[in-house]
């Protein structure tokens, strides 16, 4: 029988367990600059259920988390416009780092260093089972997605543009 890859906790996952929160652990290989086409082909799963946590800042430079279909992209400026800033622009990454606590390509919404206000674009709330960063390169957990809302009290928000 094959043994089961042992993952160790994550700030992520901790948050997740402590919340008492179902979810499913999702290892792969990670590929450098692969983002999340890489991911749902590992997985098996369709992109547009892979979310991508995106660390991004406002007019004043303060640091709001988005999260967003694998396969879309954020449209700044309806971002802007949905939550009332003048721009919305992404963070450097390592201000990006510095904000979650997270190496770019394993940045999760859950258990950041700094809270920070998370918005989620709204269709991912309508999916049965999303697949999101666990915390770490090559790490995705499987949760339900209102555990967006109950949890990080994410706001729902219309911004995705096609890729």
């Amino acid at each position: 029988m094959a043994k089961k890859e042992h993952i160790s906790e994550t700030p992520a996952t901790q948050l997740l367990r402590k919340h008492k929160v179902a979810f499913s652990e999702h290892p792969y290989n990670y590929e450098e600059h692969g983002g999340t086409g890489v991911s749902s082909r590992e997985l098996g799963v369709d992109e547009h259920h892979v979310v991508k946590t995106l660390v991004m800042q406002d007019e004043a430079a303060k640091p709001l988390i988005v999260l967003m279909h694998g396969d879309c992209k954020v449209s700044t400026k309806n971002l802007a416009r949905n939550i009332g800033c003048k721009s919305v622009e992404p963070c450097k990454p390592e201000v990006a780092s510095r904000h979650s606590g997270y190496m770019i390509g394993g940045t999760s919404p859950f258990g950041t260093k700094k809270t920070m206000p998370v918005y989620v674009e709204d269709s991912i709330l309508a999916l049965e089972t999303i697949y999101i960063n666990g915390g770490r390169r090559g790490y995705l957990v499987g949760i339900a997605p209102q555990v967006l809302t109950e949890l990080l009290n994410a706001k729902p928000v219309r911004c995705a543009l096609a890729e």
